[in-house]
């Protein structure tokens, strides 16, 4: 997946500061006994709680790539609904669809050109 323009610039201009910082989450992800699409959904989650639109986009598509359903995804999202909030959830319930929308109109164009 690629980053946005901005990390990009930031990767580019401070590329000590960004490898530590890769390989920290590195690190993280391997310290313990979740797998890829567990870690990425409570990434999502943590995501939606402290209301960051660029993260949730980011881990709703790291999610999917990791074999997460639509149904699942959308279900970490209602989670937070009674901690969080009706606004913040539906917030992050449309930053969810916008990376969900992308990612289905990009199937079905694949799969048509396979077709």
């Amino acid at each position: 997946m690629a980053l946005p323009r901005s990390y990009e610039a930031f990767k580019r201009s401070y590329s000590q500061i960004w490898q530590a910082y890769d390989r920290l989450g590195r690190l993280s992800h391997k310290a313990g006994p979740l797998d890829e699409k567990t870690r990425e959904l409570v990434k999502l989650a943590l995501s939606v709680g402290a209301r960051l639109e660029g993260a949730v986009h980011s881990h709703t598509a790291r999610a999917l790539e990791a074999g997460a359903t639509a149904r699942e995804i959308r279900h970490i999202v209602l989670l937070g609904l009674t901690t969080l909030g009706f606004p913040s959830m539906m917030a992050a319930l449309t930053w969810v669809e916008d990376v969900l929308k992308t990612a289905g109109s990009r199937k079905r164009r694949n799969s048509r050109r396979k077709g």
